[in-house]
């Protein structure tokens, strides 16, 4: 039976720091299906070195279920809620969890990244263009940076490594019932 006929979907599950195993067992002990990537990471100690393994998305777990029988998940210890946009839960779409997969089954190293949006104001954290903020886009499979000059309403792009990035949490936009001035040619 294909998953939509069924109403089994994908959901993720906001679970209490560091309790993402303990949600992922005792899912799995409950006879659910359940996804928990994982990802190695070497820790260094005074002492000793050791590698790890972490969630990859710090947090959250994945389950699929029926949301008509979400009562027996929501009574997991550790289980904080399941994502949604108000009583409304949201499915997790399958590619994107394939994809995850896709790239836990490949061995390349891989770790958790900050969400970045095409049309998103980031800052650059290290190299040459290090304080510099912009708007990231995508042109030709590579990354670049926007910069612009409001006043002249012109912008210059430079093509940047995704991995200097961070996202700016309050951008400097233009303040509110100001416009930028209108460049004109005499």
């Amino acid at each position: 039976m294909h998953p939509a006929e069924d109403g089994m979907r994908w959901y993720a599950l906001h679970v209490r720091t560091r309790f993402e195993k303990v949600v992922s067992r005792n899912l799995r002990g409950k006879g659910y299906e359940e996804f928990l990537p994982l990802y190695r990471r070497t820790s260094h100690w005074s002492d000793r070195t050791k590698e790890i393994e972490l969630p990859l998305f710090p947090g959250y777990v994945f389950c699929k279920f029926n949301p008509i029988h979400r009562m027996p998940i929501l009574t997991i210890p550790g289980l904080i809620a399941i994502v949604g946009v108000g009583k409304q839960l949201m499915p997790v779409e399958e590619y994107e969890l394939s994809n995850i997969r896709a790239v836990l089954g490949s061995d390349l190293y891989c770790e958790p990244w900050p969400f970045l949006q095409i049309g998103q104001t980031v800052r650059v954290e290290y190299g040459p263009l290090a304080g510099t903020e912009g708007i990231v886009t995508m042109v030709k499979n590579t990354y670049r940076l926007v910069i612009s000059v409001n006043l002249l309403q012109r912008s210059v792009a430079v093509e940047i490594d995704r991995e200097c990035l961070k996202p700016v949490s309050n951008p400097q936009p233009l303040s509110a019932g100001k416009r930028a001035p209108v460049v004109t040619d005499k």
